[in-house]
């Protein structure tokens, strides 16, 4: 496989680690997103993802963009360990959170709209974040044990940690989110969440390595 990455990208980050915990090992394109204009415009990229944006994939002679439907391919290609819960009404648990930040939060704060938005980018993203992290912490006290949904793993804990990430470069006040603090402490203790992090990427900075 191949996987085209910007080091700081939060949805290339949820498909670093899922092909971490499942074991995948594969090649690393770095895109960044900044220099150059940005270098998802490219025609060459453009080929390769129309929406001109990473992370893209390419395994088993196709090639995938979007990050959930990425580590869906994964799941069900390569089910070891799962990512989905077995049970229906967990399973759903976890696509429910998955989309809340997929859908409800990221794309809202993401680099192509914050470019739109100008001056008032960084409060800009620290509203949207506050608003979609509030209405996540109500339902994390329904659904989480250890991590997301029980204490298990799963596709939502892949969104959670990226997220969290981007909410403290943006210097969003945690102090309200005390289930999403602490899910996001246990995760990041896990190895396949240290070695995807933005820190330990090829294209990191020297100034933002760990």
């Amino acid at each position: 496989p191949i996987l085209y990455s910007y080091f700081r990208s939060s949805c290339s980050w949820r498909v670093r680690i899922a092909l971490a915990l499942k074991g995948i090992s594969y090649d690393l394109v770095p895109v960044n997103l900044v220099k150059d204009g940005g270098q998802q415009f490219s025609a060459e990229f453009k080929a390769l993802n129309p929406m001109q944006q990473v992370p893209a994939l390419k395994i088993d002679g196709i090639t995938l963009s979007q990050s959930l439907a990425i580590i869906h391919y994964l799941e069900e290609t390569r089910p070891n360990p799962r990512l989905l819960p077995q049970d229906p009404k967990k399973r759903a648990q976890v696509r429910m959170i998955a989309d809340h930040i997929a859908s409800g939060i990221q794309p809202l704060q993401n680099l192509g709209v914050l470019k739109q938005i100008g001056e008032r980018k960084t409060e800009w993203a620290q509203n949207c974040i506050a608003s979609g992290f509030q209405a996540l912490e109500q339902i994390l006290q329904h659904t989480a044990g250890r991590y997301c949904v029980g204490d298990e793993v799963s596709m939502a804990d892949l969104c959670l940690v990226p997220q969290v990430a981007n909410a403290e470069r943006f210097k969003v006040d945690m102090g309200p989110y005390p289930t999403i603090t602490k899910i996001n402490k246990a995760l990041l203790e896990l190895e396949a969440f240290k070695v995807s992090h933005p820190s330990r990427q090829p294209d990191t900075p020297a100034e933002l390595r760990a």
